[in-house]
């Protein structure tokens, strides 16, 4: 007879980090994640991360790939983000976001007002002078369409909701700042901050 085991699939060290929890069941867990809270540990920042959390709260999700979640969200985003508890779980999730058949949608506000909504198609890949920058790459960036519309206008900034086809790193920040509207607090691709008058 075979007695399979599953081995961890990280070094990760679990840490009591509060989770917002909005739904669990048998299958999968959903967490609204808080703006600073990173979703992977990475160089340099290795602790204090969502990952960690599910680790404490959720110790068999260390046999499952990134300890179960499926995709991330900014440091600086705030949002709803599913985990899978189990294999089966994981696997589910991971091809219904290949196949397209969850969609996932944020809110922004932006700098600028709007006349309306549109969508962005342009590829996007590492900056090529400031590699820890993502940037619209007319050759070898990857596929990134963005659809974006309006919610409500302010005397110099817009409220907009997004919907993403692809999932690229820094998608939105990048295409709404290479159409010029940058997001309101993105130090990274919004420039200065304009103050209205």
């Amino acid at each position: 007879s075979v007695r399979a085991l599953l081995e961890p699939e990280g070094e990760w060290r679990a840490e009591a980090i509060e989770l917002d929890i909005c739904f669990e069941d048998e299958d999968i867990l959903v967490i609204n994640k808080p703006a600073g809270l990173a979703v992977h540990p990475a160089a340099g920042n290795y602790q204090g991360t969502l990952l960690n959390g599910v680790l404490h709260y959720l110790p068999a999700n260390e046999n499952i790939p990134r300890a179960g979640i499926v995709h991330r969200l900014d440091k600086e985003t705030s949002g709803l983000m599913v985990v899978a508890k189990t294999l089966v779980a994981h696997q589910s999730l991971v091809k219904q976001l290949q196949a397209k058949t969850v969609s996932r949608e944020y809110l922004a506000i932006v700098q600028g007002v709007m006349t309306g909504g549109g969508t962005v198609d342009k590829p996007i890949g590492r900056h090529p002078q400031a590699r820890t920058k993502m940037a619209v790459l007319d050759f070898g960036g990857k596929e990134a369409v963005s659809h974006y519309r309006v919610i409500e206008r302010f005397p110099a900034h817009t409220l907009i909701r997004v919907k993403l086809e692809t999932g690229r790193t820094h998608q939105i920040r990048v295409h709404m700042a290479s159409i010029g509207y940058p997001l309101v607090g993105d130090s990274t691709y919004g420039g200065r901050l304009k103050l209205p008058k």
